[in-house]
């Protein structure tokens, strides 16, 4: 959902998996991380991979909603039209 100061995009977090990926389900995004949710470690790496994967700066992604559940409310800090409809692309 596109806003003023940015995208606001819900997901569920499944932290200490295998890999790093993105999952589509029926009920949304899901985004699988290698890391423990341990000391915010697990949160670091979702920025990192969400970053490279929607190629914007990690200072752009700012969790403004659960910090520390599953269920996380991001704000990315883009204003690119064309950047909005590809990290959509990759979401939907």
């Amino acid at each position: 959902m596109a806003r003023e100061e940015g995208l606001i995009i819900k997901l569920k977090i499944s932290p200490n998996a295998s890999k790093n990926e993105i999952i589509r389900t029926e009920d949304g995004v899901k985004v699988k991380i290698t890391a423990q949710p341990i000391d915010g470690k697990a949160n670091k790496c979702l920025v990192e991979f969400l970053s490279k994967t929607f190629k914007v700066p990690k200072s752009s992604i700012e969790i403004v909603k659960g910090e520390t559940s599953k269920e996380k409310t991001l704000l990315i800090k883009v204003f690119d039209n064309d950047k909005i409809n590809f990290i959509n692309s990759v979401l939907h």
